[in-house]
This record gives C-alpha cells, structure tokens and sequence, in this order.
C-alpha cells in the first residue's frame, strides 16, 4: 500500500472539506454569532452592542419541544389564513418597539392600565392575538409556567418569515413577560406611515438600531396588506394637489387597480391593498424592486429612497436577494434584544393577555 498517496489524498481532502466549512459558515447572516459565548449566551456590551440575557438553549430543557409547537401552531393559523404570516411579523415589531420586547402588546386593558392594543397604529389593525394564545395554550399543556409569551411571539415571527419563503435565525430566548402596557407609549413610539424618514430614523435609534435597520427591516413589507386611509391620499390628493402621486401615476396599471381597490368614499378606508402586489406571500426583495420602480406603496416605503445612504441599501437588496435575507435576520435579532426583561425582572405569565 502507498501511504505517500493515501496521506497526500487525505490532506487534500482535509483542505477542500475546510474550505467548503469556511464559505458555509460565512452564508450564515454577517454577525450571527456577534456577542455570543459557546454556551449560548449573549454577552452583554458585545456583537450587536445591545444588553441582554437570552440564550439560544434556554428551553433546551425545561421545554424541549418548544420550537415545535410553536411551528405547528403558525402553520395551522397559516392554513386557514394566508395573511396572519405578516400579522405575527407586525405582532412582534409592535412588540418590541413600545417597552421592549416583553409581549406588553398581547395585554388586555384593564383597572390599572389601558394597554396597546387600542392604541391608534394598533386599534383595528394589529392582529394575531389568538394565534399566540393558541400556541400558548398548547405550550401550557406541556410546559406549565416556563415560557413567555414574549418569547412565543418572537418565535412565531420568524416561524412566520420562514413560512412563506424567507431566511431562518436562530431566536435568543429566556425574555419574560410585563406585569403592564401602555396606550400611550404605543402611539408615541410606533413609527407612522405618514411620518418623514427622519422622525422614523429616530425612533429606530432610541432603541438602539440605526439607518440600516430602518431599510432591513422595512423589507417585512414585501409580505402583508395595507388598509386603505394609509395610502388613499397618494391616489387622489397627494399634498394636497387634487392629483395622485406622480410616483404612482407613472404606473397607469398600478394606480388604476388601486383605485378600483379603494375608491375615493370613506367606506373604502378599511379595505385592503397589498403591499407588494406581485408577491403578496412570498418573503423576497420585490419589495425593493419596487421602491426602484418608485412604486413603494406606503409613503414610509417610498421615503427611502429619497435619502442617498437608504436609496444605496435599496438598490443593494433589489439585486441581491440572499444580501437582504442575511441582513434582515441580524436585524431580527438586534430588535428582538431590545429591552428585554430576564432573570428575576417580569413574570411569566399563564394567559398572554392577562399579566397575572
């Protein structure tokens, strides 16, 4: 037997096999390890540069089949309504954007607060609720009083994005719930449609995300529906000029069906219109495709591209679809880090809609 050649064809093997590791390890989203040790945990003032306790195996053992559960629960809600996959996305952004991600959102009002759920970008509109409840019921069965709901409600998010056809990420766990919510922090916190990109900027930076995750994560839009009173103004009065938004105008097609969808009467103001009208359930970046054809249908969509750093990123990810997957689940989990409550801090609550 030659060992010369036997040893030379291992070592070549060896080299191709680290190479083929090395390009796999880097198609995982950029930073998706940043901050954590090998034990799961995030370390606090490192990766994404936002303070938390969570930990990728938290329920490994006291609710190994967690993950599962809540897959089965989106998938079942998702059967019977194609939409409720960008409604549980939308659940956990307005989550995480009043208080942190604590599921102060999923509260119902009562003696001692009004909650989030009325609030004026919520009222009406945010949906899911018994999607999560359900999951949690289910939970509850085979987990009593181990896991949040708002843990529930970030799993559900990316078991919602995963659904129709977008990027997996791994969820940090180990958040517990608030004892309280507030009406008011949600219509002062949430960002508007109909607010200039520089106001919305900001709210992102309160919380410790920047530029970038305002265009990552406003890419959530290339799945779900808009109610008509967002956008009506652009098809027939835009700033006040009794004409549509010649951004909309310059697509005869796409301006015609939106007025057929909504009509300019107040009984149309409830209906709904597709954000990205060519893929309504599928999670790509057509969404950015269309902000380059100026067809952004939100005035918050089209915004980006009236500031050169945000228009850059726009056209970065209308032509790099795996680009933008990456970057929108590093940006997934920096908000998900925000104001988180571990250890000690919250609760974990029996009823997601109810803090006790």
């Amino acid at each position: 037997m030659d060992y010369t050649k036997i040893s030379y064809w291992s070592i070549s093997y060896l080299a191709i096999l680290t190479l083929f590791f090395k390009d796999f390890v880097f198609s995982f989203p950029s930073g998706y390890n940043n901050g954590y040790n090998n034990h799961g945990n995030y370390n606090k003032g490192h990766g994404y540069g936002l303070t938390s306790d969570l930990n990728y195996r938290f329920y490994d053992r006291s609710c190994p089949r967690l993950q599962m559960i809540v897959k089965s629960g989106v998938w079942r809600a998702f059967k019977d309504d194609s939409r409720i996959a960008a409604s549980l996305l939308r659940l956990h952004f307005h989550d995480c954007f009043v208080n942190g991600c604590d599921g102060s959102i999923l509260l119902n009002d009562s003696e001692d607060f009004k909650g989030e759920k009325n609030a004026r970008p919520n009222r009406n509109s945010v949906r899911g609720f018994e999607v999560i409840e359900d999951i949690k019921s289910d939970i509850e069965s085979s987990c009593p009083l181990t896991v949040s709901c708002a843990d529930i409600v970030a799993l559900a998010a990316r078991e919602a994005v995963v659904l129709t056809g977008g990027p997996f990420w791994s969820v940090p766990l180990g958040r517990r719930d608030s004892l309280t919510a507030s009406e008011q922090a949600a219509n002062t916190n949430l960002p508007s449609p109909f607010e200039p990109l520089e106001n919305i900027t900001a709210k992102f930076v309160n919380l410790g995300l920047d530029l970038k995750d305002v265009v990552v994560l406003s890419g959530a839009h290339t799945i779900g529906f808009a109610q008509c009173f967002v956008f009506k103004h652009r098809l027939f009065n835009f700033k006040g000029s009794g004409q549509p938004d010649p951004n909309l105008a310059a697509s005869s097609a796409l301006l015609s069906t939106l007025k057929d969808t909504c009509p300019n009467v107040d009984s149309s103001n409830s209906k709904l219109a597709a954000l990205d009208a060519a893929s309504s359930v599928k999670f790509d970046n057509a969404y950015y495709v269309n902000l380059m054809n100026n067809i952004g249908l939100l005035d918050s969509d089209q915004t980006l591209m009236t500031d050169p750093t945000a228009a850059a990123m726009v056209k970065s990810y209308s032509e790099n679809p795996y680009l933008f997957s990456r970057d929108f689940a590093v940006s997934m989990v920096k908000m998900g880090n925000v104001g988180v409550l571990t250890g000690s801090d919250g609760v974990i609550r029996a009823k997601c809609g109810f803090p006790g």
